[in-house]
């Protein structure tokens, strides 16, 4: 049975959160649970320079094998910025890029999200879980962007 051909522009989430390379890991931390989402895109001057996700930002957290006190190790991590820690030049698709596609850069790169990209502006992000609403939605796609 063939499926219908569904693009990126038609699931992804629009205008997502952004945050700048100076934010710090608490804020974007904060941002992420507040707004329920687990990667940032990275911007500045307008360029998107990188992407942090959750996951690197729980990796830049302390181990319990640092001579560090609790302290120091808050008091550092407290003024770190994503740009210390964000992914750089990340995988982006285009607006126009099938899901099919887009799915298949996130499983060969084992990533949960890719940017997407247009005339070199980020305009949204597609996400496993648009894929996955896109799998069991049986309504409409979000409307198309523009």
């Amino acid at each position: 049975m063939a499926m219908r051909r569904h693009w990126v522009k038609d699931w992804m989430t629009p205008d997502p959160v952004t945050i700048d390379p100076q934010t710090t890991l608490p804020e974007a931390n904060r941002l992420m649970k507040e707004c329920n989402v687990r990667r940032l895109p990275v911007i500045e001057k307008g360029k998107m320079v990188g992407i942090v996700t959750l996951g690197d930002i729980r990796e830049a957290s302390p181990s319990n094998a640092t001579a560090l006190s609790i302290y120091e190790l808050n008091y550092l991590l407290a003024r770190l910025s994503v740009g210390a820690i964000m992914s750089r030049d990340p995988l982006t698709v285009s607006p126009d890029t099938s899901i099919e596609a887009a799915a298949r850069l996130m499983l060969e790169h084992k990533i949960g999200g890719l940017p997407v990209v247009a005339d070199g502006r980020l305009v949204g992000i597609i996400t496993e879980s648009d894929i996955f609403r896109l799998l069991v939605m049986e309504g409409e796609p979000r409307p198309t962007f523009a």
